[in-house]
């Protein structure tokens, strides 16, 4: 067991690193504004991303960070870093190295934005629609699609109790997504398209066949 985690890290930081831009990948780039929300990311080598893609990330977290002093860009399942088409569980497209998972933007009870984020994971903790907003949900669990709301039970424990979705610090941050001409689509959950006023036409609904977005934003490049 030794043996083999000691072989796994090297190959994770040492020889993956160099044989991925074979395949037109690279590792996403952090900093101190760019971050993994959790090390399993990095550990399992979902992050890594075509150069394009990176560049991307990186522009949007230094506009976001300029207006929002010390607010990183915190990111999630990326894709692996080898073979066009081979999946990212539970994901169905992160497979090219264009593709990424962001998390929402959180915010203290004094309404100052904050980098925690309320789950282990960063994904199943839910902005549920309410009573007079459309439910995509509801309408996709209806139709037999019993994974939508899967990655609830993938939370790994819920965390930061004190902390707050913030409306306006993640409209800003899917503003500034949608702004990059690199991007060509978007995906959050259609009541929160609605709530924020997201009228991009790159941000669009995923289809039932994926799982619910209204607890991370995916975005992608052509």
């Amino acid at each position: 067991m030794v043996a083999f985690a000691f072989f796994y890290l090297l190959a994770t930081y040492l020889v993956v690193p160099n044989i991925a831009p074979i395949f037109g990948r690279e590792r996403i780039k952090e900093s101190d504004l760019v971050q993994a929300h959790s090390f399993f990311y990095r550990l399992a080598n979902r992050n890594y991303v075509r150069t394009e893609l990176n560049d991307v990330i990186q522009n949007v977290a230094y506009k976001f960070e300029k207006q929002n002093d010390g607010i990183k860009l915190i990111y999630l399942d990326a894709n692996f870093p080898f073979f066009d088409g081979f999946p990212l569980l539970p994901h169905l497209s992160h497979n090219d190295g264009r593709k990424v998972d962001i998390s929402f933007v959180y915010k203290h009870q004094n309404g100052q934005l904050t980098n925690m984020k309320p789950s282990v994971s960063g994904y199943g903790i839910y902005q549920e629609p309410t009573a007079d907003e459309y439910d995509q949900i509801l309408k996709c669990k209806g139709a037999g699609y019993w994974q939508y709301d899967f990655p609830k039970y993938l939370t790994f424990a819920r965390i930061n109790n004190e902390i707050a979705f913030s409306e306006e610090g993640t409209q800003e941050l899917v503003n500034k997504i949608a702004n990059q001409k690199e991007v060509s689509k978007i995906f959050i959950e259609p009541h929160l398209r609605g709530r924020l006023g997201l009228i991009d036409p790159k941000i669009r609904f995923h289809g039932c066949r994926a799982v619910r977005h209204d607890d991370h934003i995916h975005f992608q490049i052509r």
